[in-house]
């Protein structure tokens, strides 16, 4: 028996549906209506082509109405829009938008696959703007590009940070243009976690995007040319994209009795029927059951949708065929990078209220030998039976790959120690002998097994403030790369013989660099009887989950250096150039290639290096920081990182004489904010410094003040209990601020009080009120440990907000200075 079937939309699912049908039955009469002029198109390209990368627009365009028609014998009603459906009476409403005709059309089976609309919200000048877009087909792309190529565009917006929202982001700044993208939630693409989006925030940021986020568009002013942000930063804008995501467009099923559910998707069973048993819905108009608990979900994906179409052609010829739930396997590319992920993140599991376990690593793509390797993060989450709940990836290459592993391993019921046992093809180019998916196996089982207990990057931060004791296992000339603030440094390669120095009435929270070495110590430590816990992907993850977004103009003004600190230590006269290759190198590889050449190198030498870690481009900033030595460029060339640094300090430093000769309270321009050395422990002296460092910070500028000997009495908020000479110290110096000597005229304090009632009827503040008025201006204070262990001092008696560091630190800072001074 022949059949009348109509298809609503076109694109992946309608058009998937209206050829398998035919396919199945050359006897159906199937008739496919789009109220647009595309039936098939690629709207994933819409982007690329936008930016130049596909060069043909006509390479998008999967099908014309000419050719689908001929090849399939379909009836294909392009411009013609269905108005109305009127399920109990097997009719819909249909206008042509070409002729303006009307007419009705009758079915025996109906397909809606309207797909999802842009959620456009109500902003204010919005309608009064001439210059904002969105991208959902190629009539939108189209009105795009010749909008860019008509008008001189210099800065575009893009509002959103999903797929699309990336994707042009990345293809407007290929065509040179400033890009400037704000999003609402504290993160870019929501489908992955927070520390795994990090990464993408500063492959961003590498390419001079300017990012906002946990911001969002408040108003449009003159005609789009300015948007004002929730927060109240203001942006000039030549071209604003919106991507702020999409919803089904289900309005036309609504309207008939059609029953919605999840975010007014269109519900359906197994089969892709609706509540009207010849009524069909697929794609990203429909509620689906995600694969982790079956709770309703929408996902508006080009897989699914496909799926979808095929199954329903099935369903109503007769063939038994069913969809059971989706998984949300997703890939994107963000500049250089690949970021992939399947199943749940934490905040779905977290909404869904399921216990799961997390693990990070950060294995090579392949072969870390085999030239161009590069790193892959990984993130596993899974629950306490092991059973797979999501993954998540990013790298350069093989990355999804891997995701595509752990989703089909998902899909048909492998547990996370499983991943293991999975067979999967090596060769040095291509992977390694345990592939990245057997290590994210072999983890998950130790964690399972209970041969380690794990804290995750997340926690630190609580545990530092509650005193907790932490073990870095990494070697000394890792530290550059960064630390957790009062750790204790027993490398690895020394632990087993000292282990009488660890605590065993504590916990013991151990890390390295990547959580390999600390899972090392961990069975070192367990089978010596200490409670111990490693970091979960170590300082690494950390980092990364504490990455700061810096914007900066997008016209960078040059600094104003001062002729007289000018100078380059360099004895001969000459500078040798060295070349190194750090790619394939796993963290900390790349760090110590570099430390063991320049060790070789004289000052004023250059090293370029290349690494294939991206995170390479921040650690190379603070090592060589850290280390006085210079980074000259910082590039991303091609898939990689080059750098080239310079032996000892370059541009805008003093030399060892001028150091030598800097005398008390002579400034130094430099760049960019403004540094203080606070050796003096007088009243008078921390009342030029606070008085000085607050004035410098309420011009705008970024303060640091390195408290060091006796100006850590500034810095006192009570005495503690001590013995030897650390009590000796404590009753030779002042106990607190308020408590200073003046450094003439004290007069065994009457000097001090005479200050004081002159300050007081002059309405200036005491001395701790500046302190306190100086914290909340953001004014950085740095007590120096070395100066404080030769005191005694201990980080109880000092004020809560002081950071603690040594010279690196504050030399760190003070080559953004522009302001030095010495008191």
């Amino acid at each position: 028996m022949t059949k009348k079937i109509l298809i609503i939309g076109g694109v992946a699912g309608g058009a998937t549906a209206a050829t398998r049908l035919r396919r199945l039955s050359e006897d159906d009469e199937i008739i496919l209506f789009e109220k647009g002029e595309y039936i098939s198109f690629a709207n994933c390209g819409l982007p690329y082509h936008i930016g130049g990368v596909i060069k043909e627009r006509e390479n998008l365009l999967l099908q014309t109405v000419e050719g689908m028609q001929a090849q399939y014998g379909l009836d294909i009603r392009n411009f013609s829009e269905v108005t109305a459906i009127h399920p109990k009476e097997h009719y819909v409403e249909v206008v042509n938008h070409q002729t303006n005709k009307r007419y009705q059309e009758t079915f025996d089976k109906l397909i809606i696959s309207t797909g999802a609309k842009a959620i456009t919200p109500k902003i204010t000048g919005l309608d009064t703007a001439e210059n904002v877009f969105s991208l959902r087909n190629i009539p939108d792309m189209d009105k795009i590009k010749a909008y860019i190529q008509k008008n001189n565009v210099q800065a575009a917006s893009i509002i959103g940070g999903g797929f699309i929202g990336l994707e042009m982001m990345e293809n407007l700044t290929k065509l040179g243009i400033n890009v400037q993208l704000v999003e609402m939630s504290p993160q870019v693409m929501p489908n992955i976690d927070f520390e795994m989006a990090q990464q993408i925030h500063a492959q961003i940021k590498l390419h001079k995007v300017q990012l906002y986020l946990n911001d969002g568009l408040k108003e449009f002013r003159e005609n789009g040319k300015e948007l004002i942000l929730t927060s109240g930063t203001k942006l000039q804008s030549d071209l604003t994209v919106l991507s702020i995501g999409v919803l089904p467009d289900s309005t036309l099923a609504k309207e008939c009795g059609i029953e919605l559910g999840f975010k007014q998707g269109i519900k359906v069973d197994a089969q892709m029927k609706t509540n009207y048993a010849d009524i069909y819905a697929i794609g990203d108009v429909i509620e689906v059951p995600d694969f982790v608990g079956h709770t309703a979900t929408n996902i508006p994906l080009a897989w699914p949708a496909n799926r979808q179409g095929r199954l329903v052609a099935d369903v109503i010829n007769g063939i038994s065929a069913s969809y059971d739930a989706t998984q949300g396997t997703s890939v994107a590319k963000v500049f250089e990078l690949t970021v992939a992920a399947t199943g749940n993140n934490e905040q779905a599991l977290r909404r869904k209220k399921l216990d799961f376990q997390v693990i990070h690593i950060h294995p090579n793509s392949h072969a870390g030998y085999y030239p161009d390797a590069g790193p892959l993060h990984l993130k596993l989450l899974f629950g306490k039976k092991g059973e797979i709940y999501g993954a998540q990836g990013i790298g350069v290459e093989g990355v999804e790959k891997r995701i595509d592993v752990i989703a089909t391993a998902m899909k048909l019921g492998a547990t996370a120690a499983q991943l293991a046992g999975l067979e999967l093809s090596y060769a040095p180019p291509y992977s390694s002998a345990k592939d990245p998916v057997n290590m994210l196996g072999y983890t998950a089982d130790n964690v399972l097994a209970h041969k380690v207990a794990t804290i995750q990057w997340s926690q630190v931060d609580e545990l530092l403030a509650a005193h907790a004791y932490f073990l870095d296992v990494r070697e000394e000339f890792e530290l550059s790369l960064g630390t957790l603030p009062g750790s204790h440094l027993i490398p690895l390669s020394t632990l087993r013989h000292r282990l009488t120095e660890l605590p065993k009435d504590q916990p013991i929270y151990v890390y390295c660099q990547v959580g390999q070495r600390g899972y090392n110590v961990a069975r070192i430590l367990m089978q010596a009887g200490f409670d111990v816990k490693n970091l979960d992907g170590g300082f690494k993850t950390y980092k990364i989950g504490h990455y700061q977004i810096k914007n900066t103009p997008f016209k960078n003004s040059k600094p104003v250096i001062s002729k007289d600190v000018q100078e380059i230590d360099n004895a001969a006269g000459k500078t040798a150039q060295f070349e190194l290759d750090a790619c394939g190198l796993q963290c900390p590889g790349p760090i110590l290639k570099v430390k063991e050449q320049m060790d070789k190198m004289q000052n004023g030498d250059q090293l370029v290096v290349t690494a294939s870690d991206f995170g390479f481009s921040s650690d190379i900033e603070s090592w060589a920081k850290n280390t006085s030595n210079t980074v000259l460029t910082n590039d991303i060339k091609g898939n990689k990182v080059q750098a080239t640094l310079q032996k000892g300090k370059t541009g805008v430093q003093l030399s060892q004489a001028s150091l030598a000769n800097l005398k008390e309270g002579q400034l130094i321009e430099t760049k960019d904010g403004a540094t203080m050395v606070v050796f003096s422990g007088n009243y008078d002296k921390a009342l030029a410094a606070m008085i000085i460092a607050t004035g410098a910070a309420a011009m705008g500028k970024k303060v640091t003040l390195f408290f060091t000997f006796w100006g850590l009495s500034i810095l006192k908020k009570h005495l503690i209990q001590k013995s030897g000479i650390a009590k000796m110290f404590d009753v030779m110096l002042p106990k607190d601020a308020d408590h200073l000597k003046i450094s003439s005229m004290n007069m065994a304090g009457l000097g001090r009080k005479m200050i004081k009632k002159v300050m007081k009827q002059k309405n200036v503040d005491p001395l701790p009120e500046m302190i306190d008025r100086a914290q909340k201006l953001g004014i950085k204070f740095v007590a120096c440990t070395m100066s404080m262990d030769i005191m005694g001092v201990q980080k109880e008696e000092l004020f809560d907000f002081v950071e603690y560091g040594g010279v690196a630190t504050y030399l760190g800072d003070s080559e953004q200075a522009n302001l030095n001074l010495f008191i």
